[in-house]
């Protein structure tokens, strides 16, 4: 690959990591699973190729998401998954590029400072961070410096966000660490608990794909589902159908659709009254389950929008900041350093 520009922006999502380029767009989009070998702390494979590693390792090599709930567990593994992914993108000790980071708002002061520790120990001269929201809202082509209100709801692998957006800041926000993997290991749970099968974090991501819902869908069908019964240790196929991962998913929507539902509530009723003509924008991974835009229609009383790349959106809003960095500074979460 050749020379790439000096900016770079990284969504450092806990399920994907999206690496945009400036004047290139999107150069990456992998997995955020590392695969690495526990006695000699080598890197076996990264990205996707560490993710089809996921329950099938021997015991001393491990594949682990070095983020959980949008926040670095493992500062050391996050660091060589992130100098590995910029190695992939041209970053060279001769080639230290700018970089933006996407961040949750939720993350505490302690844990950006380590999102920035990473990305400098890994290549970058110098590291900016953005929060998810406000990237969401760029990337979506909003009006965010605009007299108007805008609302974003940003439903992750690890978190979900919600922003009132007007004038380039975020007039009322929330955040709960509850994402696509919280929606995950509740299959998980409900098919342990109620069909006595323990399956795999794959395997209940798979059922969430194939049937799983937020509201009931034209066409439903039941899926067969192989894991290990509990009491036996033997393999064993279930039967699941829509409406029981549906019951399995319901506290965590409903958590979802309450904190949005908080959030347009401290608005100032101005910028509210906006969102009820504009509706509100939803985007990120858990966006994609069946249901979630009217599910959500339906808690706010307010029109729902699905943008049009809800899994790239917040790396698209980020390499737009990049594309015109100084003018949108401003909207960063912290100065650069």
């Amino acid at each position: 690959m050749g020379r790439m520009p000096r900016d770079l922006a990284i969504d450092l999502g806990t399920a994907n990591t999206l690496v945009y380029a400036k004047g290139r767009g999107i150069v990456l989009n992998e997995p955020t699973v590392i695969a690495y070998n526990t006695r000699t702390r080598e890197v076996l494979a990264i990205g996707a190729e560490a993710w089809q590693m996921i329950g099938r390792t021997p015991g001393y090599i491990v594949a682990v998401r070095p983020l959980r709930q949008g926040a670095i567990t493992d500062f050391d593994i996050t660091e060589r998954m992130l100098r590995v992914l910029l190695h992939r993108c041209g970053v060279s000790r001769m080639n230290r590029p700018r970089v933006l980071i996407c961040v949750p708002s939720a993350i505490t002061r302690v844990e950006r400072r380590a999102v920035k520790e990473a990305a400098r120990h890994a290549g970058a001269s110098a590291t900016y961070l953005i929060e998810q929201p406000m990237a969401a809202a760029i990337g979506a082509g909003l009006a965010i410096h605009e007299p108007v209100g805008s609302m974003v709801v940003d439903v992750g692998g690890g978190t979900a966000e919600m922003a009132v957006i007007s004038l380039g800041g975020m007039v009322s926000q929330r955040a709960i660490r509850c994402g696509g993997f919280d929606f995950d290991a509740a299959i998980q749970s409900y098919v342990r608990h109620r069909h006595g099968v323990a399956i795999g974090e794959r395997t209940a991501e798979a059922v969430k794909f194939a049937i799983g819902s937020a509201y009931p869908y034209e066409g439903e069908q039941e899926a067969q589902v192989r894991g290990r019964e509990v009491s036996t240790g033997m393999p064993k196929t279930v039967g699941l159908s829509p409406l029981e991962v549906r019951q399995a998913l319901d506290d965590l929507v409903e958590q979802v659709i309450t904190t949005a539902a908080d959030c347009l509530a401290d608005a100032p009723p101005e910028l509210a009254q906006d969102i009820m003509f504009e509706g509100v924008h939803l985007t990120g991974g858990g966006a994609l389950l069946r249901g979630m835009a009217q599910r959500l229609a339906n808690g706010t009383s307010v029109p729902v929008h699905l943008v049009d790349l809800p899994l790239e959106c917040v790396a698209l809003g980020a390499g737009r900041c990049l594309e015109a960095l100084d003018e949108l500074r401003p909207v960063f979460a912290d100065s650069g350093d």
